[in-house]
């Protein structure tokens, strides 16, 4: 597996983004979650990303267990700040509870420090410099190495790197998702700050794999997710159509093109495709070889473009609570 670097953090060029082994897209097999896991570091896969929000503490636990043995071979990054309790979730990221949520986070994950910890959003409610500044302490203890920060806008990305230096942004990006590209990602690659794609393969409709909404049960996320219902799915799948013929003709998976075209970006960016299964990780990790042609990624780029994707990422009030540019 060829490396990559966020920030000063030396990681796999594909991670492995473990929410799926937390019942999120489905049911989930701790079995083949473990399997999973193994087989990724036996492939190169070093970078595991996870969330202290995962299954509520199910997923930290479960990377802590697996790859206990591992660990001075692996890179694992967490996440603080979304709360589940009483209904509707919301951020938190008040500076005096940051150390809290590191400290459970590390006693769910059987180890001594974090890799890399993330802000799981920016809290509207509490200046971006002032939680940097608290996690930014944690990496003076000893207990995270290195911060980042996910779903930022350019701006406030500026000022979290102006208290203390930001590895990576982690932020959704693939083929039908390329927002970033407008202002995070210029701003990722002056300052030296690593991007995470995660979602890179558009929650698997980029795989070719999902075809209906029928496969969609009601306890799926997806379910909720306006790209997914209705004509919004039906025009995207066109666009998806034309993914199947351009991989077909390079004698590869869909989804295995999708990951090549963003690692295509810019040396600085390392998707996180999620998985829970042993066969698509193995898919996945070999796109780390595949070197698109300049016209490939020319023809995807005009195919994929932001106005011919229908449906937003999110339901209208959670996209309106999300850091975004002007």
């Amino acid at each position: 597996m060829k490396r990559a670097k966020l920030g000063g953090l030396d990681v796999s060029a594909i991670g492995l983004g473990c929410m799926s082994m937390s019942s999120v897209y489905g049911k989930a097999d701790d079995t083949e979650s473990e399997a999973t896991l193994r087989r990724a570091v036996e492939l190169g896969v070093t970078f595991f990303d996870t969330a202290n929000g995962y299954g509520r503490g199910h997923n930290e636990k479960l990377i802590g267990r697996v790859l206990a043995d591992l660990r001075d071979q692996i890179q694992i990054s967490t996440k603080f700040g979304f709360i589940h309790e009483g209904g509707t979730p919301y951020v938190d990221g008040h500076p005096d509870r940051v150390a809290d949520r590191c400290d459970e986070s590390l006693d769910r994950l059987g180890t001594d420090y974090i890799d890399l910890y993330f802000l799981h959003r920016p809290d509207p409610n509490v200046p971006i410099e002032d939680t940097v500044g608290a996690m930014a302490r944690l990496v003076e203890q000893g207990k995270v190495r290195h911060i980042g920060i996910c779903e930022v806008s350019a701006k406030s990305l500026r000022k979290a790197h102006a208290v203390h230096p930001i590895a990576a942004v982690q932020s959704e990006y693939s083929l039908w998702t390329r927002d970033v590209e407008a202002h995070v990602l210029p701003a990722c690659q002056e300052l030296g700050v690593g991007l995470v794609p995660f979602s890179p393969i558009g929650r698997a409709i980029l795989t070719g794999t999902v075809k209906s909404g029928e496969q969609i049960s009601d306890k799926d996320m997806r379910s909720t997710m306006p790209r997914f219902q209705g004509e919004n799915f039906d025009t995207n799948l066109q666009m998806v159509s034309q993914l199947e013929d351009i991989a077909a003709s390079l004698s590869v998976k869909p989804g295995q093109i999708a990951l090549a075209w963003l690692l295509s970006k810019g040396n600085n960016i390392v998707p996180i495709p999620g998985t829970k299964r042993q066969a698509y990780l193995e898919e996945n990790a070999a796109a780390a070889d595949i070197e698109l042609p300049g016209d490939v990624i020319q023809r995807l780029d005009a195919i994929f473009t932001p106005e011919k994707v229908a449906g937003g990422r999110y339901g209208f009030a959670w996209m309106e609570s999300t850091d975004k540019d002007d």
